[in-house]
C-alpha cells in the first residue's frame, strides 16, 4: 500500500520559516511530503538591515524576499494562523478578508517569531513608533525628514525644539543602530536647511538597565556610549520612561521634555498567537522545546527562532536552564537543524541536537563606524563597520537581494544621500480629500 505524503505546516514565513522551507524543498524527495507555509505577509524581511532602511542607505524592497519566488515547491498562504489544535492536527487560518478556514496537517513547524514588547507606559501606544517591520523603518525615515521640514517652517521656538528632539527607548542592537543611522542621515540633511544646524537637534537614548548592547562585552558597551556621547547624543542609563502622553516625555530620573519622535525598541516577546494553541509554553510565554527543536511532550511538532525556548547546550555546564538568545545568528542555524530533523522524522531516522556556541556580535554605529566582538576579538571603527556589512550581506537570503543591497551601497559612494520625505505614501488619498474639502467649503460659502 502506497503511503500518503506527510503534510508539513510551517507557521511563519520570516527568516526561520523561509530558510527551513527552502531546505525542506531541497532535501525531501518527490512524494515524501508536501509543504504549506502561512504568514500574514507575502514576504520575508531581513531585520538586521532595518536601521539602514530607516537611514535611506538601502531600498526597503531590497531587504524583503517574496516567499513565492523562492518556495516554488511549497504552498504559500497569505493569512494569519489564529488557532492551532495540535491534538487533532488542525489549524485555523484567517485570510486578509477575515474569512476563516481550517487546515489539516501531519507535522507542525512553529516559526512565527516575535513581536515588539510593549509596557504599560502612558502614551506609548499613541506616540511610540515601533521598529520591527520594513514599513515602520521606511515610515520612520520619512517622519524624521518631515520633522526637519516642519521645524524649518515654524517661528515658534518651543515647537521647533520639540520637532527637533528625537528619542529612542531601548539600548539593544536595534535601538543603537537605528539611533546612529537616523542621526547620521539627519545631520547630513540639515546642510540643506539654512536655519537649522546639527546642534539644534536633540538626540536621546533611554535604557532601563545599567548598560547598552548586552550582547557585547562591558568595555565595548562603554566604548559605544563614548562614541554616541561624542556625537552629542544624550544617554540615560538605569532610566525608565514613565510617561509619553502627547509627546511629553517624563523619565524616572525626573527629566521632562517634549519630543515629536519617539522610537520604541525596548525588546521583543514571543508571538502572542501561542496563547491560542494547545502547545506548552514557559514562564516567558515561549514555546518549550528540546535540544532537537521538538516541542516538549508533543509528537510531530517543532519550534525554532524567537518564538521558542531552546536549551543552550553550549552553556549547559554553567547553567542547565539557559536557553538560546533571540538572535539572527541562532535563528538561521536552528532553521537548518529543524529542517534536517523534520526530514529525519519523515524517514524514521535519528534526529540531532542543536548546539551552537555564540560566536559574537557586530553592530553599526552609523556610516563608517561600528563595533564588533567576535570570538573574543574586539574591533572598533571602520573595520567593525565593514565586518557588520559583510556579515549581514552574506546572510541575506538570495543572490538577487545580495546584489541589490551591494548596488545600493556602491551607488551611495558616488551620489549624495536622498533626503526626500515621501510621507504622503502613508496617506495616498490625503491630497484628493483636501481638494474635496476646499470645494465643499467654497460651495457652502
Amino acid at each position: 500500500m502506497t503511503q500518503q505524503p506527510k503534510h508539513i505546516l510551517i507557521v511563519g514565513g520570516g527568516t526561520v520559516g523561509m530558510s527551513a522551507a527552502i531546505r525542506l524543498q531541497k532535501k525531501l524527495r518527490a512524494g515524501e511530503a508536501r509543504i504549506t507555509i502561512v504568514d500574514p505577509l507575502p514576504h520575508m524581511t531581513y531585520l538586521p538591515f532595518l536601521p539602514e532602511v530607516s537611514a535611506g542607505s538601502i531600498d526597503p524592497r531590497h531587504i524583503v524576499v517574496p516567499l513565492r519566488t523562492v518556495l516554488r515547491k511549497c504552498t504559500v498562504i497569505t493569512g494569519k494562523v489564529s488557532k492551532i489544535e495540535h491534538a487533532s492536527r488542525t489549524a485555523w487560518i484567517t485570510d486578509p478578508s477575515g474569512n476563516v478556514e481550517t487546515l489539516s496537517y501531519d507535522i507542525l513547524l512553529m516559526t512565527a517569531g516575535s513581536v515588539a514588547r510593549t509596557l504599560p507606559v502612558p502614551g506609548l501606544l499613541e506616540q511610540g513608533i515601533m521598529f520591527k517591520t520594513v514599513t515602520e523603518a521606511a515610515y520612520l525615515r520619512d517622519h524624521v525628514l518631515s520633522r526637519l521640514d516642519d521645524a524649518s517652517a515654524t517661528e515658534d521656538a518651543e515647537l521647533r525644539k520639540r520637532l527637533l528632539t528625537f528619542v529612542v527607548i531601548g539600548g539593544g542592537y536595534a535601538g543603537i543602530e537605528a539611533l546612529a543611522e537616523l542621526q547620521d542621515m539627519a545631520r547630513y540633511a540639515v546642510r540643506y536647511y539654512p536655519n537649522i544646524t546639527a546642534d539644534d537637534m536633540n538626540w536621546v537614548l533611554v535604557e532601563a538597565t545599567g548598560r547598552i548592547m548586552p550582547e557585547v562585552s562591558p568595555k565595548m558597551g562603554i566604548y559605544t556610549i563614548e562614541r554616541l556621547t561624542e556625537r552629542g547624543i544624550k544617554v540615560y542609563l538605569n532610566t525608565r520612561a514613565d510617561s509619553l502622553v502627547d509627546g511629553n516625555v517624563e523619565l524616572s530620573d525626573g527629566s521632562k521634555f517634549g519630543a515629536d519622535t519617539i522610537v520604541w525598541t525596548a525588546g521583543v516577546k514571543a508571538n502572542p498567537m501561542l496563547a491560542h494553541t494547545d502547545l506548552p509554553v514557559d514562564q516567558r510565554s515561549r514555546l518549550r522545546c528540546t535540544s532537537t527543536l521538538q516541542v516538549v511532550g508533543v509528537s510531530e511538532a517543532f519550534g525554532a527562532g524567537d518564538i521558542s525556548a531552546v536549551p543552550d547546550l553550549s552553556k549547559i555546564d554553567e547553567d542547565p536552564t539557559a536557553t538560546c538568545s533571540p538572535s539572527a545568528q541562532h535563528a538561521v542555524r536552528q532553521a537548518k537543524v529543524m529542517a534536517d530533523n523534520t526530514v529525519a522524522l519523515v524517514r524514521g531516522k535519528k534526529m540531532r541536537d542543536y548546539e551552537h556556541k555564540y560566536a559574537g556580535s557586530v553592530a553599526s554605529l552609523g556610516l563608517y563606524r561600528g563595533v564588533a566582538d567576535v570570538y573574543g576579538i574586539k574591533v572598533k571603527g571602520l573595520p567593525a563597520w565593514f565586518m557588520h556589512r559583510g556579515y549581514h550581506v552574506l546572510k541575506m537570503p538570495t543572490l538577487s537581494r545580495k546584489v541589490r543591497i551591494v548596488a545600493d551601497w556602491t551607488l551611495a559612494l558616488f551620489f549624495r544621500r536622498e533626503i526626500v520625505a515621501l510621507d504622503q505614501i502613508d496617506h495616498p488619498k490625503a491630497v484628493a480629500e483636501s481638494v474635496r474639502a476646499l470645494e465643499s467649503a467654497r460651495k457652502a460659502s
